[in-house]
């Protein structure tokens, strides 16, 4: 098990547009694990190579209903729906506060998995949220910039107010 350190709100680096992979091999293998291992240490049920530091597309999944992790290499949304959910959202990078963002209730993921074969998943809810939250960030966008600016600023004063402490 290798814990790797997270990288927090506000570093620059979680703005940052994550590069495509294009080896698959044993670092990769290596790499996804390490996100795994990080992201049930913080705990949290999604995080990217760049919440760690890696500028790498590579997203790692484990939700409550799903019978195992998820590693998606290069996600990409190539479809969302007109219907929307609204959940609440946070990061591993900005623990403590959450916030309502509204999203595709269904989504459409072209990825490859850990072995480079290509593969087309179709989500819905929390996945779907999940699935368009951590492709965000790999596109350098930070969760907050899809609050509306008052609430941004709650969870802002909120963050402040934690790191403080």
């Amino acid at each position: 098990m290798a814990l790797r350190p997270i990288v927090m709100f506000p570093d620059q680096r979680l703005r940052l547009v994550a590069e495509p992979v294009t080896c698959f091999d044993e670092a990769l293998r290596s790499l996804a694990t390490d996100l795994l291992d990080t992201m049930r240490a913080a705990p949290g049920i999604g995080i990217t190579a760049p919440h760690i530091g890696i500028a790498q597309r590579v997203v790692v999944l484990e939700l409550p209903d799903a019978p195992e992790p998820q590693t998606y290499v290069n996600p990409e949304i190539v479809e969302t729906s007109k219907e929307t959910v609204r959940l609440e959202e946070g990061s591993i990078s900005m623990p403590g506060v959450v916030g309502p963002i509204e999203r595709a209730a269904c989504v459409r993921v072209r990825y490859h998995d850990l072995e480079g074969a290509e593969h087309i998943e179709d989500a819905e809810g929390l996945r779907a949220a999940c699935h368009q939250h951590e492709i965000d960030q790999l596109n350098g966008l930070f969760w907050t910039l899809r609050l509306s600016p008052l609430r941004r600023g709650k969870v802002m004063a909120q963050f402040e107010k934690l790191r403080r402490r």
